[in-house]
């Protein structure tokens, strides 16, 4: 039997908390785990509960979502975190993202949108809102200003990037491609170095934007 998906939610208003804890209670397959009113406190309750998934609202009090995202993500780069807020705005979108987050979620969807994405973060899979979606896809679709990389990955590296993009654990990749996990976290880091990117969730842009997987692709 598989364990309950963890969820810290972290949001500044305690109406929208209750509201979320009670639409995941019905779920038997999440739990939540955690509540924190802001980003400093969030930094805080991820690292006392170790949740699987983050719900991260983006303004707040103290510090915003977007450096709490930030912060996170550098001190746990495995954090799998859902933006869900009410701004779709690009200041807001873009940054979130490339912070770390890997979906981005408006209060107004449908609560089966909720889950559905909890889940598919949870599985380490890029997920977006469709009218954010789009906007994704055109930032993706503009002319890089400079060259991304000067130095240009091994046949092996590109392999290892796509399943990455998908969302598939680094266990997994080296289960797939008969390699020793540890030698899947050098490639990964060779991959992030010679793309200059922060984290995983810019190698999945980096991905989409070269064609090399698609938001269609599954893990």
């Amino acid at each position: 039997m598989n364990l309950p998906i963890r969820v810290l939610i972290v949001d500044d208003h305690p109406v929208v908390r209750k509201g979320i804890k009670t639409l995941l209670g019905e779920e038997k397959d999440l739990e939540v785990v955690g509540e924190a009113v802001n980003g400093r406190d969030a930094l805080e309750k991820v690292e006392a509960l170790q949740p699987d998934v983050i719900l991260m609202d983006l303004v707040m009090p103290e510090m915003s979502g977007i450096e709490a995202i930030e912060r996170i993500t550098a001190a746990h780069p495995e954090a799998r975190i859902l933006v869900m807020t009410s701004f779709a705005a690009d200041d807001k979108v873009f940054p979130s993202i490339k912070a770390g987050a890997l979906g981005y979620l408006l209060k107004d969807s449908d609560p089966e949108d909720l889950i559905r994405m909890i889940h598919q973060v949870a599985r380490g899979e890029l997920s977006i809102h469709p009218s954010i979606a789009r906007k994704v896809i055109q930032e993706l679709n503009r002319p890089p200003e400079e060259p991304l990389t000067p130095s240009p990955l091994t046949e092996r590296e590109v392999e290892i990037l796509q399943l990455l993009a998908q969302g598939v654990e680094n266990k997994e990749i080296a289960r797939r491609l008969v390699l020793r996990e540890a030698t899947v976290r050098t490639h990964v880091s060779n991959i992030l170095g010679k793309l200059q990117l922060a984290n995983r969730v810019q190698a999945t842009l980096y991905a989409l934007r070269t064609g090399l997987t698609t938001l269609d692709d599954e893990s």
